[in-house]
């Protein structure tokens, strides 16, 4: 019976339900979007190019890897972790005789993958470019379909697909940045793959040159192995990898030889895992948040239908169960339709993160069932979540207290949500105390807007004690306006619940947005401010380019004797299994062109066997000058080292600083991201020296730092910007659903105050009034929380409560959020005032 009474409220209330069915709708988008990014972390495809031809291929260990062992009430429990490291890992040359003798293996193919940057106006069409052995070309395969193979350190064979973007032929000549100065190649041959390549320019060299640039001696990036015909590649893997077992090396088949060949498609699968994840969780909790005030304010719409039913004898459990399945119904077809247009909103933003770079577009979409149904099985659990909630009151009271309540608003405050609202507060307090100490990104981050979200569900929770305060301070303001603030003084007293559903999501919708924004400059501008305080060099040499060559800095100390030149190379390294940026630097005169600030040590014992770390780094191992450090290098090659100095300015130039030379030997790009220079030369002059080496600039420490920090900020925000924007998207569409549900109940209200002798304008300035107080208060509410947010993040991250917040990017904010509200409630009250009022206050409600 309750199921055919919720269909028949259904159809005769549809539009008191269009809200809610919106909300959901949203809600499964959202989620079904996030769930993709999820799925493609999880098992996403990334198919091999290079090694199409290879059907088994030999690589090195790409992950650091932790085993701990716990012994507890007489069990062992063994628990291994591995984490991925940030280079290629290179493997001994000399396993390719143990592979050869392999039963089964017809040949064995070593691989050389290094840089290799082709210098044409045409450029390359997005695709990064590789040098390789012309010995290798069987690995996809290429064969030469123009001129021959290379001879000599000065012949190269280009891919067609270069050729023909470039206009180039064999007996031209094409200058190329690899590993070493850049230098002028003879092309003597354009190969072709067998199978379409798509997203890498492969560039041969001869065996003896691709050696000398790889700058790897007696090592390879891996092996591919041709078994013998006819014979199971997996019976050749797993013989492969019995003959070279007690070692690291992995042997791959099929589809897993994809992430040995991309290897930023493979890191990128964690990056989305954690992006996706992190956005889903975000968005959840939003969701429950928006469809929890979405539902109460269609049950406080129904109150009196509710109230009426309760004096016929109908129970608690039937008013439950008939909102419950109300709420189903809704849910059903909502998380249906959201599910459905989640999919091309998950393909659009998967798009855009490859646009951005965060990820490649060797890791493919996966579309799968599972994100909707999983966001379907959210929408109808938040759906009937939200009625049980907001039905609690209506059917616990004695009907005739529901009776007296449906026509006025309960005055006695509600002790139990209350007393959540303050929780949650507590509990807010607690996240953003946590977050002044939290001194990473990855930790921060999700905290900071979990911390948000929470703030803003007490303030859902408190919202009507809130909108009584704000009518209380506010009523002498209100009064100076006239009828209208009168009339709104009046309507915030007696509607506070119906008020406090719309404080809601516009606090969230400021504070949340607030976050987003100025998060990124307080970590952008304290990194900048660091970088520029710190170097202490009078030029900057960058490139536009892969990186300035080594040949480039040793010209310039070469020509300029007086010159102190620091070359500086970036990576990542690893203690344990975390994670850190790292730098390489030049010592020699390494205080005359950088200043990280040391607080312990001297830089002046930096060198192959000592590491300077920051403080931040310093804390987290427990080491000071003069302890030892065991930390895995960017190519997962182990090293010892001794701590030379611990510095403050982490945040600018990375948390372990090394010698030059030691992390040049263990990265992927060995070329310098800057040079810096301390000298008495001009600019001109500098420049003079380098015109050999095209895509160098000489630069002030400024200039130089600014395009360097604004390219990674931009980076980094955009990314940001993008995975919270939906968030805020679906908060704004539900700022002005509410605003929408709220007017449209009064279509009466407005009538019998048209009948007292109220204008339409009278009307509409007291609704205008309405809002503006409401934006007020929810402005006051959502900057607090931000505020609050933020310097507990700045705190935590720079060290200073010092957030850095664009004035008038926060008026913007204020704005936009103003606007919505206005729009929100302007179209719905105009449409409610077009019927005549005498019909309105004759009709049955």
């Amino acid at each position: 019976m309750m199921l055919r009474y919720a269909l028949r409220t259904l159809r005769a209330r549809k539009a008191g339900f269009l809200g809610a069915f919106l909300a959901l709708m949203c809600a499964a988008a959202l989620i079904t979007a996030c769930g993709t990014l999820l799925d493609t972390g999880l098992r996403g495809t990334i198919r091999t190019e290079r090694y199409a031809a290879a059907p088994v291929v030999v690589s090195g260990d790409q992950y650091v890897h932790q085993t701990t062992v716990k012994h507890k009430k007489g069990r062992t429990k063994v628990k291994h972790k591995a984490k991925p490291i940030a280079e290629r890992a290179w493997l001994p040359e000399g396993l390719r005789t143990r592979i050869s003798q392999v039963p089964g293996v017809a040949r064995v193919v070593p691989e050389l993958t290094f840089l290799a940057q082709p210098l044409t106006p045409a450029g390359t069409g997005g695709r990064t470019a590789y040098g390789h052995a012309w010995e290798s070309a069987a690995l996809t395969s290429y064969r030469l379909t123009a001129g021959s193979a290379p001879r000599s350190g000065d012949d190269l064979v280009i891919d067609s697909d270069l050729a023909a973007r470039a206009g180039l032929r064999p007996g031209d000549r094409l200058t190329v940045q690899s590993t070493r100065a850049p230098r002028g190649y003879r092309i003597t041959g354009i190969a072709t793959p067998a199978t379409v390549v798509r997203h890498q320019t492969s560039l041969f060299f001869s065996a003896a040159e691709a050696r000398r640039l790889a700058a790897h001696p007696g090592q390879v990036s891996a092996f591919g192995v041709l078994p013998d015909k006819g014979t199971d590649p997996e019976r050749v893997r797993h013989a492969v990898g019995q003959a070279l077992h007690g070692t690291t090396v992995q042997v791959s088949t099929g589809t897993a030889r994809g992430p040995v060949e991309f290897l930023d498609a493979a890191a990128a699968r964690t990056r989305l895992v954690s992006m996706g994840g992190a956005m889903g969780g975000t968005s959840l909790l939003v969701a429950v948040l928006v469809v929890v005030g979405t539902f109460a304010l269609t049950v406080q719409q129904r109150h009196r239908e509710l109230a009426l039913l309760r004096a016929i004898a109908a129970t608690s459990g039937q008013i439950r169960k008939l909102l419950g399945r109300e709420a189903l119904i809704v849910g059903a077809a909502a998380g249906t339709l959201g599910a459905l247009l989640g999919l091309p909103l998950g393909g659009w933003l998967h798009s855009r993160f490859v646009a951005l770079g965060a990820v490649p577009d060797t890791l493919e979409r996966t579309v799968s069932v599972f994100p909707p149904l999983a966001a379907l099985a959210a929408t109808l659990l938040g759906a009937w979540a939200a009625a049980r909630i907001a039905s609690r009151r209506i059917a616990r009271i004695r009907p005739t207290e529901a009776l007296a309540e449906a026509r006025t608003e309960r005055t006695r405050p509600a002790w139990g949500r209350i007393a959540a609202g303050l929780l949650l507060l507590v509990g807010g307090v607690a996240l953003v105390v946590v977050l002044t100490s939290l001194r990473t990104e990855p930790a921060s981050t999700p905290v900071t807007f979990l911390a948000v979200v929470v703030l803003s569900t007490s303030v859902a929770l408190l919202g009507p004690l809130l909108v009584r305060t704000a009518a209380l301070l506010l009523a002498g303001p209100l009064r100076l306006t006239g009828h209208g603030g009168r009339l709104a003084t009046a309507n915030l007293r007696g509607n506070a619940a119906r008020m406090a559903s719309v404080v809601t999501p516009l606090t969230l919708l400021i504070g949340m947005t607030c976050t987003v924004l100025f998060v990124q400059s307080t970590l952008g501008d304290a990194a900048r401010s660091q970088a520029r305080d710190g170097v202490r060099a009078d030029w900057v040499v960058a490139a536009q380019g892969p990186g300035v060559p080594a040949e480039a800095a040793q010209r310039l100390r070469a020509a300029h004797a007086t010159a102190t030149v620091t070359e500086v190379v970036r990576t990542t390294v690893r203690v344990g299994l975390d994670k850190y940026p790292a730098q390489g630097v030049t010592p020699a005169g390494l205080d005359r062109t950088w200043d990280p600030r040391v607080t312990a040590g001297t830089l002046g014992r930096l060198g192959p066997g000592t590491v300077a770390v920051s403080q931040l780094a310093a804390d987290q191992q427990h080491v000071k000058p003069g302890s030892t450090l065991k930390l895995t290098l960017g190519d997962g090659t182990p090293a010892t080292l001794t701590v030379a100095a611990v510095y403050t300015r982490g945040l600018g130039f990375g948390d372990f600083t090394l010698s030059h030379d030691l992390v040049a030997r263990h990265v992927d790009n060995p070329l310098a991201s800057s040079v810096l220079v301390s000298t008495t030369r001009t600019q001109t002059q500098l420049a003079t020296t380098l015109r050999k080496f095209p895509g160098l600039r000489v630069l002030s420490p400024a200039a130089a730092d600014d395009a360097l920090q604004a390219a990674r900020q931009r980076t980094n925000a955009e990314v940001n910007y993008l995975a919270m924007g939906l968030v805020l998207a679906f908060t704004a569409i539900a700022v002005v659903n509410t605003l929408a549900m709220s007017v449209a109940e009064r279509v009466r209200e407005f009538a019998l105050l048209r009948l007292a002798g109220a204008t339409r304008r009278q009307v509409l300035g007291m609704l205008r009034t309405e809002v503006l107080s409401v934006l007020f208060l929810a402005t006051a509410l959502g900057s607090g929380i931000a505020l609050a947010v933020l310097t507990a993040f700045s705190i935590g991250m720079t060290g200073r409560a010092a957030p850095t917040v664009t004035p008038l990017l926060y008026v913007a904010v204020v704005g936009i959020a103003g606007l919505l509200a206005l729009m929100g409630s302007a179209f719905p009250g105009r449409a409610a005032l077009r019927v005549r009022a005498v019909t309105v206050a004759m009709a049955k409600e």
